[in-house]
């Protein structure tokens, strides 16, 4: 029965009405749908799904309470590994962890894990239904520094555990990440990411925003004055790469992470908003990962004409299909196996045009990518008012530099075990902060292995 019933597509904005606005674009599904959808589940005795998601949700189980119309135990269900389902249901990248392992999609589509947890989080959240059991407390105080993803997730699983957690928020509002560097039309933050973040606080967990650690504490300040018996960095990867070529300190050249920042967290696209956003009239995104989308994405909703460029084919675009899909649906023009080698401008120091060469793919590099070889005599120029660098952001060295015995690798993040613990006694770090730029799944993942480590630690602890 089950193979036989196709995916349940997801309803969707209509690309022409969406490119003009900051409306979530998946309007997700009714209960009759996502009852539909759960039925098609196998119910595997040996799930590959919940192997490849990193924080190990019970995937079969949850999906078998949908299709019985039970979603409050789904809900609970989900709850035991994930502290963000609404989150995770819109952003992680499914078809290469939870549904690209799905036995479903073997002969036929896989099921829509992603969109059923989404479905079960806003049930709860438009029904008010909330899991906040937790272990009475300890006596034992955990510091948490950076309330994205990670931060989150090892504060709650923490907390949950009977610690007393505090983190502490470099911007006005929590989130990290979630709240500066995902668009409100994938992820709608005063709904869905203040919903997941408030039922963070629920568990007893407290946040300190406009907090700079390393400056306006350091972590020896919060073992030595504060109080605290272990530290879990969670600060992400807030520092934007550039390509070091001609042009790049003219007007009209901002990081990804800057232009999209002024949109989400400031809102700067909302009339009367006090934040300034300079968009122009034809935008050049240079890059091809989900921030690249996300920067394209929001340049068109704001006016502009934009071309995404990047030196590999569309095959190699590490951003999300559905991402490209929507890009594409919207009106973004993608210019393949093209490489930026200089930003030119008029007398007045603005951006006029972005001078590229032409690429070929030549043998693969050490990610199994066939590497960009450039095309000699190939120079050509595009049009453009406006470049956004998407090239990915590596982590802040402020911590480590203020932090005695805490080490970083060659590409500047924390050195870290499997579970998060650092160099440095009583520290543990976990997601962007070690890995660089990644997802929000596996920042999850490494903030609840480095939750458990901490546990363990100050148990075992003299």
């Amino acid at each position: 029965m089950a193979g036989k019933i196709p995916r349940v597509p997801v309803r969707e904005q209509d690309p022409q009405i969406r490119a003009k606005n900051f409306k979530e674009v998946c309007l997700g599904y009714s209960d009759e749908e996502a009852m539909l959808e759960a039925r098609r589940c196998l119910q595997c005795k040996k799930p590959a799904c919940m192997t490849a998601c990193p924080v190990s949700v019970k995937i079969p189980f949850f999906i078998a309470q949908v299709a019985k119309g039970n979603f409050e135990e789904a809900a609970r269900i989900i709850s035991l590994d994930s502290s963000l389902p609404a989150i995770c249901g819109r952003v992680c990248p499914q078809e290469s962890q939870c549904e690209g392992s799905c036995v479903m999609g073997v002969k036929n589509e896989p099921v829509a894990i992603g969109k059923l947890e989404r479905f079960v989080a806003d049930w709860c959240r438009e029904k008010g239904v909330k899991f906040t059991e937790r272990e009475p407390l300890n006596g034992k105080k955990v510091a948490v520094v950076g309330s994205g993803p990670g931060g989150l997730a090892c504060a709650s699983d923490l907390a949950k555990l009977g610690y007393d957690v505090t983190i502490f928020e470099v911007l006005h509002k929590a989130g990290g990440v979630l709240t500066y560097g995902i668009p409100e039309f994938r992820l709608p933050k005063d709904t869905v990411v203040a919903a997941e973040v408030e039922n963070v606080r629920q568990l007893g967990v407290k946040i300190e925003t406009n907090v700079v650690v390393g400056r306006t504490i350091t972590i020896d300040d919060m073992f030595d004055k504060e109080g605290f018996d272990a530290v879990f960095i969670g600060s992400g990867a807030g520092l934007p790469k550039f390509m070091d070529i001609p042009g790049e300190n003219l007007n009209g050249v901002v990081s990804a992470n800057e232009f999209l920042t002024r949109n989400n967290l400031m809102k700067a696209y909302k009339e009367g908003s006090r934040t300034p956003i300079y968009v122009g009239n034809k935008v050049c995104v240079v890059g091809g990962g989900n921030v690249a989308m996300d920067a394209a994405r929001t340049a068109l909703r704001l006016g502009a004409e934009v071309k995404v460029v990047y030196r590999r084919t569309e095959k190699e675009l590490p951003a999300r299909l559905e991402e490209v899909h929507h890009a594409k649906e919207e009106g973004v023009e993608f210019v393949m196996l093209t490489n930026p080698v200089e930003i030119v401008g008029n007398e007045k120091g603005w951006v006029t045009g972005l001078k590229c060469e032409k690429m070929e793919l030549g043998e693969p590099d050490a990610s199994g990518r066939r590497s960009p070889v450039a095309v000699p005599d190939s120079h050509f120029m595009i049009d453009a008012d406006v470049v956004i660098m998407s090239l990915g952001t590596s982590p802040n060295p402020l911590i480590a530099q203020t932090t005695p015995g805490l080490e970083r690798n060659r590409k500047g993040g924390l050195v870290a075990s499997e579970d998060g613990a650092t160099t440095r006694e009583g520290v543990f770090a976990g997601g962007d902060a070690v890995t660089g730029a990644a997802t929000v799944i596996l920042a999850m993942g490494a903030g609840k292995r480095a939750a458990a480590a901490i546990d363990e630690y100050l148990k075992n602890k003299k």
